[in-house]
């Protein structure tokens, strides 16, 4: 069955909603083309206008600069694993099978939703995992966060922490073990790419299976589940 879902971020991530215009869509499909491609540091607008087919003022109009178009998809990123959990859950009452189906559904983030052809989810899937933290490791975070643009994040956060309250009320650090279990599955599969001496993950056909079983080690043995 398809996946029918549009996810709009903040409003102070953008001037305008991309989304509401076809030159908008084209911007954000081109924007993960060229960021997967050149990386934060070596994107332009000039280039991404050019890759566009539209006036580099085209894309000020939308996006004050690259980093808020960073923000904005890594922001849509948050908000659609959130929806993948959501999705994953619904049908679940057990509490740790609820937690457990979380888990898996934060190794499946590059699923594709085909009512929005415009975002390439495999695409940005790759961008979160090179370029994510950029988004939100930066000198004026407090004032950023002041605006909001960050609720996706901490929504997605505080879904994990209330399942992992719901199996295990009296552990201590719900939260803590939230972040760090969504950072884990996108640190480890960086590393295993990148830099496999930080891992004990591989990258291959396996890989998938094994973070999933990584990370539901940390969360069976952490909170006692089957215990």
């Amino acid at each position: 069955m398809a996946i029918i879902v549009r996810i709009v971020p903040n409003d102070h991530l953008s001037l305008k909603d991309p989304q509401a215009s076809d030159l908008g869509k084209r911007i954000l499909q081109h924007a993960c083309i060229e960021l997967h491609r050149l990386g934060l540091e070596e994107l332009t607008f000039k280039k991404l206008s050019k890759a566009i087919g539209c006036t580099e003022a085209s894309v000020y109009r939308y996006f004050s600069s690259k980093q808020q178009l960073l923000q904005y998809l890594v922001a849509y990123y948050w908000d659609w694993v959130h929806f993948l959990i959501d999705a994953a859950i619904a049908p679940i009452r057990d509490s740790e099978d609820r937690l457990h189906a979380a888990v898996v559904a934060l190794t499946e983030p590059m699923k594709t939703n085909p009512s929005v052809p415009y975002i390439d989810e495999q695409l940005l899937y790759q961008i979160v995992l090179t370029e994510g933290q950029k988004a939100y490791h930066f000198k004026s975070i407090d004032t950023e966060n002041d605006k909001g643009i960050f609720l996706g994040y901490k929504s997605l956060s505080e879904k994990l922490a209330d399942l992992i309250a719901a199996v295990n009320p009296n552990f201590p650090y719900p939260r803590v073990l939230a972040s760090s279990l969504f950072e884990m599955a996108h640190n480890h599969t960086y590393f295993a790419e990148h830099l496999p001496r930080l891992t004990d993950l591989h990258a291959g056909e396996k890989f998938k299976g094994d973070l999933e079983k990584m990370l539901l080690f940390w969360v069976d043995g952490l909170l006692g589940c089957g215990m």
